[in-house]
């Protein structure tokens, strides 16, 4: 039952497995014409996005990342939604994927303020009003908190997105038809359910780390 229950999220399902191409498919399906050509799906996505940046412009004091923050939201969000249609790979409930997004990130980041911005990650370490006491103790924790976040990172998204389909296919696999026909308002509420949290992880994906960034 344990297996039958993990075999979704199997990366690896036959001699021949195509399932980490699912992370493209979006790109892959949809028509060339499609991001050049304004419909009401393209402006609501432009409005989000729009507001998006001006929340980030307030909190991000370095400009050009906008363009890294939002291409990173979008990946995210589109794979959160295309793993909830059936038999569709879902990339980002793998710490594979999410990490693999995460730590270089985060890498370069760290890299770029240590080597450019030495004093302020100093400063970062010991925050303000610190008693000369708990110095030693604060910058221990600080750079341990600073070590394990793209690992938190990774694992809240891939935690959270397989929480949802571990329920939906529990559900789904032990119910008859008959209660799956007569519990069909519970269904389409998890379903929605999974579709706020797979924006909502994307968002929160995002935002973390533009908070991170700006740290530095």
């Amino acid at each position: 039952m344990m297996n039958n229950l993990f075999s979704v999220f199997d990366p690896c399902t036959g001699i021949i497995s195509m399932n980490w191409i699912s992370t493209l498919a979006f790109l892959i399906l949809m028509p060339y014409k499609f991001w050049f050509t304004q419909n009401k799906l393209t402006l609501v996505i432009q409005m989000a996005l729009s507001t998006l940046i001006k929340e980030m412009n307030m909190i991000m004091k370095y400009k050009g990342t906008n363009i890294i923050m939002m291409s990173m939201f979008m990946l995210v969000l589109c794979i959160n939604m295309t793993g909830l249609l059936p038999y569709v790979f879902t990339s980002s409930a793998h710490l594979t994927f999410s990490l693999s997004m995460a730590l270089p990130l985060w890498m370069a980041l760290m890299m770029y303020g240590w080597l450019k911005k030495t004093n302020s990650m100093f400063c970062h370490l010991v925050p303000n009003g610190t008693p000369p006491i708990l110095m030693p103790f604060m910058v221990m924790i600080e750079t341990i908190s600073n070590m394990i976040r793209p690992g938190s990172l990774a694992v809240r998204l891939t935690a959270n997105m397989i929480a949802g389909h571990l329920l939906m296919s529990l559900l789904g696999s032990n119910t008859s038809m008959v209660v799956l026909i007569s519990t069909m308002i519970i269904f389409i509420s998890l379903m929605l359910f999974e579709l706020a949290v797979a924006m909502i992880q994307s968002y929160v994906f995002m935002t973390l780390m533009t908070l991170y960034s700006s740290e530095i």
